[in-house]
């Protein structure tokens, strides 16, 4: 998947944590450490990014300009680009309840942005959105094909 999807599903990961922790829901440790581990080699790399991101949702975030400075972040930096594939893909095995919800308001604000994205974009996050609604207790089956 290309790296702007990564980045917004990254993104993704880390408010639906942030949510899902205010209202007492247990968040898995596995997701919670490779979320900190994103936020902290990100923030070596972009700390305004990860300030904007971390401020959500109690202050709005541009979503569109947030994923590609992530993006940006991953292309410069390998460790960055590592830890945001390895949420992604943690997130595409375990998605937290609040993601689809999530990913929905990033794609709404990504198509509402200025900037061009590829039309790949769109469908990956698609994809992604309808695979965090479809999920069970089994997950198995659903990917994002990250």
């Amino acid at each position: 998947m290309e790296p702007l999807t990564t980045a917004a599903i990254a993104i993704g990961s880390i408010i639906a944590t942030k949510a899902l922790e205010k209202t007492g829901e247990k968040v898995s440790e596995a997701l919670w450490d490779k979320t900190g581990k994103f936020i902290v080699t990100l923030k070596k790399q972009s700390p305004h990014t990860v300030t904007a991101i971390e401020k959500a949702p109690e202050q709005p975030l541009d979503y569109g300009k947030a994923v590609v400075e992530v993006e940006s972040a991953a292309i410069a930096n390998p460790e960055v680009n590592q830890a945001m594939q390895d949420l992604a893909l943690l997130t595409e095995n375990n998605p937290p309840s609040n993601l689809a919800e999530i990913l929905k308001e990033i794609k709404a604000a990504v198509e509402k942005s200025q900037q061009s994205y590829p039309s790949s974009f769109t469908q990956n996050i698609e994809k992604a959105i309808n695979a965090a609604q479809n999920q069970t207790i089994d997950q198995r089956g659903s990917t994002f094909n990250i």
